[in-house]
């Protein structure tokens, strides 16, 4: 199977969000998973079985949804095939508010290959495993210490999280009245390596509790010589010890240590997609800093410099939901059009009258601005990438620029 873009992906995500906010009255919704090696002549009489049992209902209108439903599937499925990750139907009286549902069918060709046939009636759509293929699955075992402290942690995806935290009992390097410096010495040695192990325990039990087959190996991270030290000295688990990728200098062991880790060792985790983005945040930043002119951010600016070819890489966050309105007046030529946020769900009527002759406004256009902009891009030969908020860079393309950069081919003013 080919590699998702970041556009897909994203279109993805908000396809399950957009499901995620449906709900039924009842156990009106249905969930249909079928994977590539399905017969549909199985499925057919599978569900005519489930039509069957559903005339059992004693709730009439349940009863008509969820046989309505049925049948909107298999008549799909006569003239369907199934592609090769399999398909999904997600079928059922939505409701819609002012006491009405609408019968709505939701069809998914999901990006991973469905594993198991599943039906699923319930009040909401079952979508677990699909968001199970949105989990970057490649995961890293992350460790910072020194001789103070030292802190566990994984890398899943683009995701650092923090699982144990340890502080030693060693002593300081300046001995204690009465002692003599060989034996205080050798308690120290002793407190070191006792600290190790404990390290090494802890980090263990955590990186083993990961499904090994995703599990790519360890990074540890530390002033020298502890890090070394540590490395040198065997004190994970067996299996764990053979997962080392590398030793990185990095000045934090608390954890604040852990993303600092992460970015010291993007050499080795160039391929994976965290660091993909963070390079192209980077690379923003470095333009925005400097005199270049070559950065440009917001929408509207965006759009402008859209308009003129004049954007090489457009940066777009994973959770930027907006769609871009026409307003009219209902009596004059007066037009504007304005970007606002959105959620799945969300409806939205003109507010205020016409500022020339105070008629009713009217919405006469709704696009969704990340569909748009990436249409532009097209057109104008532009590279789009989508930026995930898990990890700092990426939460300030959201919260601090609206969701929407620029790197621009040459300074344009704008």
């Amino acid at each position: 199977m080919a590699e998702q873009s970041s556009h897909q992906k994203y279109e993805f995500k908000k396809k399950l969000e957009s499901l995620r906010g449906k709900k039924g009255r009842g156990t009106e919704l249905i969930s249909l998973y079928i994977p590539p090696d399905k017969q549909i002549s199985d499925v057919v009489s599978q569900l005519r079985n489930e039509h069957s049992q559903a005339s059992n209902i004693k709730s009439k209108l349940t009863k008509t949804n969820v046989q309505g439903a049925i049948d909107s599937i298999m008549s799909r499925l006569r003239y369907g095939t199934v592609p090769e990750n399999g398909i999904v139907y997600f079928t059922g009286a939505v409701d819609v508010g002012a006491n009405k549902t609408n019968m709505e069918t939701t069809i998914v060709e999901p990006p991973q290959p469905i594993i198991t046939y599943r039906y699923h009636c319930d009040s909401s759509f079952f979508l677990s495993p699909l968001e199970d293929m949105l989990k970057e699955a490649k995961t890293y075992g992350l460790l910072v210490l020194d001789r103070r402290e030292a802190t566990v942690g994984l890398l899943t995806g683009k995701q650092i999280e923090a699982f144990r935290k340890l502080t030693s009992t060693v002593p300081g390097k300046q001995r204690k009245g009465g002692q003599s410096a060989h034996r205080f010495q050798q308690l120290r040695l002793i407190a070191i390596h006792d600290f190790y192990k404990r390290i090494g325990d802890a980090a263990s039990e955590v990186f083993l509790s990961v499904d090994q087959k995703d599990f790519e190996g360890v990074l540890i991270g530390g002033p020298s010589p502890t890090k070394e030290e540590f490395e040198s000295g065997n004190f994970f688990h067996h299996e764990i010890e053979k997962k080392v990728l590398g030793l990185f200098d990095v000045a934090y062991t608390d954890e604040s240590g852990l993303p600092e880790l992460v970015n010291a060792a993007g050499e080795r985790l160039e391929d994976l997609d965290l660091m993909v983005e963070k390079k192209l945040m980077q690379q923003f930043f470095r333009e925005l800093v400097s005199d270049s002119g070559k950065a440009t951010y917001g929408e509207d600016n965006v759009r402008e410099n859209l308009i003129i070819g004049a954007v090489d890489i457009l940066l777009i966050s994973e959770d930027l939901r907006a769609v871009r309105e026409t307003v009219k007046c209902t009596s004059c030529d007066y037009e504007r059009k304005t970007s606002r946020e959105f959620k799945p769900g969300d409806s939205s009527s003109p507010t205020g009258n016409c500022p020339k002759c105070g008629s009713y406004l009217e919405i006469t256009e709704k696009v969704d601005v990340v569909d748009q902009l990436s249409e532009m891009c097209d057109q104008m030969g532009t590279r789009v990438e989508f930026i995930s908020t898990d990890f700092e860079e990426g939460s300030q393309l959201l919260k601090a620029f609206g969701g929407v950069v620029a790197v621009l081919r040459f300074n344009t003013g704008i």
